[in-house]
């Protein structure tokens, strides 16, 4: 009899009671990071095309209700495509002023515009944070934009912007 009830239910929640439609996400800003990043690493061509690894040395990050730095040892494991893209993958991790440690995974794809300047860079972080305050922020997904930071006429740190999509 459990059996049946159980599969009934799953039927019914499968059932859409009427069609809606979708509801298009907002995005609300979390935190903005500054991201000190070292000398580019050629890790060499594979059969996807050519791996970098970009080392991150440091930096600082601030939002509403957050702030903190980011710890030295992370990095970005970068993929130039053959079509001129290049997949970004960074891995590193925030410490807030409070002590929390959380990691950030954050994806993304850099592509050449049209009139072949970089165009506007988007990126997906997954954050895993502790049990407690931030806790929330490993159940939330987010949508990041990245920039580039000039010196010297190279580029020596990144600025990401964080926002949550609800």
């Amino acid at each position: 009899m459990k059996i049946i009830i159980t599969a009934a239910a799953m039927v019914a929640a499968a059932t859409p009671i009427a069609a809606q439609p979708p509801v298009a996400p907002r995005l609300d800003f979390v935190l903005e990071e500054t991201v000190s990043l070292g000398e580019r690493v050629v890790a060499g061509k594979t059969p996807l095309g050519e791996r970098f690894i970009i080392p991150i040395t440091g930096g600082t990050f601030e939002g509403p209700g957050l702030k903190g730095m980011v710890m030295p040892g992370g990095w970005d494991w970068q993929l130039l495509r053959a079509d001129g893209c290049l997949q970004v993958k960074a891995d590193y991790f925030l410490k807030t002023d409070d002590g929390a440690i959380i990691n950030v995974v954050n994806t993304g794809l850099i592509c050449p515009g049209a009139d072949g300047k970089p165009a506007p860079v988007r990126t997906h972080p997954v954050l895993e944070a502790p049990v407690g305050k931030y806790e929330w922020m490993g159940r939330t997904p987010f949508v990041g934009t990245l920039e580039p930071l000039f010196e010297g006429g190279k580029v020596n740190a990144v600025r990401i912007r964080f926002y949550k999509a609800s």
